[in-house]
């Protein structure tokens, strides 16, 4: 399959989608990144990667609305990455309500590492590569305090602002 990618507008600053050709996916690509401005661990373009907005046309206009605040959950096709164990926290992630949080405590329960799984847990939603479509930025300490995301704490809270789960 060949990469592709493009960079989309958002209220956030420049989002970097990048993704694989596939014939079988909604709008022919399946989603392999979204990277944040000066998102810790973001995703590079390789060499050989080519540049094609209309691949992203489906996700880009999902995300269009999304930030809009018509969209709370997104439906993307996307690339399986990970090992088992982030799998089953990404898809906890997924699980979280839009407008709700959760903290980390609650997803170690969820995967089955209370306690001391807690800081695994926290790596692993550190590792999430689909940024804002799955909602790691719903996850907050047990405290209530924005903790951690690799696209920066300005931007998590955004996000929980926009789907006014943050007070202004």
């Amino acid at each position: 399959m060949a990469t592709v990618y493009d960079i989309v507008d958002s209220p956030l600053g420049e989002l970097l989608l990048v993704g694989e050709e596939s014939p079988s996916a909604p709008g022919g690509t399946v989603l392999a990144s979204l990277s944040l401005p000066g998102q810790k661990g973001g995703a590079v373009v390789g060499e050989g990667a080519r540049r094609d907005p209309g691949a992203f046309r489906a996700i880009g206009e999902q995300l269009s609305v999304y930030f809009s605040g018509g969209l709370t959950r997104f439906s993307v096709a996307h690339t399986p990455a990970g090992t088992d164990f982030q799998r089953r926290v990404w898809q906890a992630l997924e699980e979280i309500p839009f407008g709700r949080t959760t903290s980390y405590g609650e997803i170690a329960a969820l995967v089955g590492t209370p306690g001391a799984g807690v800081r695994a847990v926290g790596t692993a939603i550190g590792r999430n590569p689909l940024l804002v479509v799955r909602p790691c930025h719903r996850v907050i300490g047990a405290d209530g305090a924005l903790r951690g995301y690799a696209g920066g704490l300005a931007a998590k809270a955004a996000l929980l602002r926009l789907e006014g789960a943050l007070a202004e």
